[in-house]
């Protein structure tokens, strides 16, 4: 009696996650003078995205075929950060690797930390879910904090 609803439940592709969002990780590395910066996003979801980015395309993150030019563009245009001035803050592409559902995307970016207030954009997959959340946790020294990034602000001003 109870098998029936609990296979629909189990094996209904819609309901894989029944949320959009995503987790952008930026920490501090005094040593270094640098962001380390990691982003967390949902693999069916990010595959959806990449291959509207490439055209109508497939892609798929889970071989051994590497897409790291596709993820890089799609991440370069999506998620940025800028000083007071709004000038844009270089950033390094590091890679992609794939944990359980999941994919991260790592990324570095060099901070000159007198430079206290900055502008981040983060608007990765709120093209396709208008019910998208992109938190972002900011971590400098012993300072954490994080930030809410919705359809409607998808670049906020951000005091560290």
């Amino acid at each position: 009696m109870f098998v029936l609803p609990f296979f629909l439940f189990s094996f209904s592709p819609s309901i894989i996650h029944p949320f959009h969002t995503s987790l952008t990780q930026m920490e501090f590395d005094p040593q270094r003078q640098t962001f380390e910066i990691s982003l967390r996003l949902f693999t069916d979801d990010f595959e959806t995205a990449l291959t509207k980015e490439n055209g109508g395309k497939s892609v798929h993150l889970n071989t051994s075929q590497k897409q790291d030019k596709l993820v890089e563009q799609y991440v370069r245009k999506h998620f940025a950060v800028a000083n007071a001035d709004r000038k844009l803050n270089p950033i390094t592409y590091v890679g992609y690797e794939q944990e359980a559902d999941a994919q991260w995307i790592y990324l570095e970016m060099p901070y000159s930390a007198k430079t206290q207030n900055i502008f981040i954009k983060q608007d990765i997959l709120i093209e396709l879910f208008t019910d998208q959340v992109n938190l972002v946790t900011i971590q400098l020294n012993q300072v954490k904090k994080t930030v809410v990034f919705r359809n409607n602000q998808p670049v906020q001003a951000v005091t560290i």
